[in-house]
């Protein structure tokens, strides 16, 4: 990929007259990089995205996919921060060839071959547009690892927890669980219990990592976190690996993992449009207790 000079912004103002009918207005999807939460420091594009930025009257200079600076045009009205924020062009599914993508093996969606022949999970996913193969990935190298994608969080946060020496790595997120996740620490302050950020034990799952797990009791063939709209979270302020005592009853255990839950629970009933699955799992030899949250688009507990 050419690299674009340190200085060049991805969009670069609002075009010169000579583009005729250029938008003094951003799309409506641009108008609020912040999100639910106004923390959010990223913009996830298909091609198609950044031609409707193109018909907006911006030139844009991404040319491979990629994670690229951005910077809000002086022409357009003015948004909440967007310092250090970037526009990121997702590498297309069909870039994944016999379940990988170069040298990054990811395995293969329930419903990716069809569903002639194929599992009871297969055929459900199939049936249902929460379910539809992601749009792409995000390219992700040791060095934009750390990209914010919002106040709290990196992309780094949300890999699949396996190869660690196969760069780049390949993954799948949707921002309005970042939001979600955001609104989640805010609510928290709100309750009371100042955390610093959560810790994402689990974000993005590969379906050949997830694959690992599944059985009765534990991963779902389904699960969202293959659809990169699901973590397992836990603040871990005082970074021993588990979740904080939140209550300050000098024990770690279900009580504190409700705390999160009733967070959550708060933020849904605030924005009814970030529904999706909250549930506790409990400690193991291997965690501690640690609470999933999602953003399906309809509520489900366990």
């Amino acid at each position: 990929m050419r690299a674009l000079p340190a200085f060049a912004a991805v969009l670069l103002g609002l075009a010169s007259s000579a583009l005729a009918g250029a938008s003094d207005q951003p799309p409506a999807r641009f108008r609020s990089i912040g999100g639910r939460s106004g923390k959010l420091l990223a913009f996830i594009e298909t091609r198609e995205g950044l031609s409707e930025l193109e018909r907006a009257g911006l030139r844009v200079t991404i040319e491979e996919p990629g994670i690229y600076p951005f910077k809000w045009p002086s022409g357009w009205p003015a948004s909440r921060t967007t310092i250090d924020a970037s526009i990121i062009l997702l590498t297309p599914f069909s870039a994944k060839q016999d379940g990988r993508i170069g040298s990054y093996l990811m395995g293969s969606w329930p419903n990716e071959g069809g569903v002639k022949g194929s599992s009871r999970a297969a055929t459900y996913a199939a049936t249902q547009a929460a379910y539809g193969l992601p749009r792409g990935f995000i390219k992700v190298t040791k060095a934009t690892a750390s990209t914010r994608v919002s106040e709290h969080f990196r992309l780094g946060d949300f890999l699949t927890k396996d190869q660690p020496n196969v760069w780049p790595k390949y993954l799948v997120l949707d921002l309005r669980l970042v939001d979600k996740l955001e609104l989640l620490i805010d609510a928290l302050h709100e309750a009371g219990h100042p955390v610093k950020g959560l810790h994402v034990m689990s974000g993005f799952r590969t379906p050949k990592y997830n694959a690992k797990g599944v059985g009765p009791g534990n991963r779902s063939a389904i699960s969202r976190h293959l659809y990169g709209d699901a973590a397992d979270v836990y603040p871990d302020d005082d970074g021993d690996g588990q979740l904080d005592d939140l209550n300050g009853d000098g024990r770690v255990d279900l009580a504190d993992a409700q705390i999160l839950v009733d967070a959550a629970e708060n933020v849904e009933k605030t924005y009814p449009d970030l529904a999706g699955g909250i549930g506790i799992y409990p400690a193991t030899a291997a965690h501690g207790p640690v609470v999933h949250v999602d953003t399906r688009g309809k509520r489900a507990r366990w």
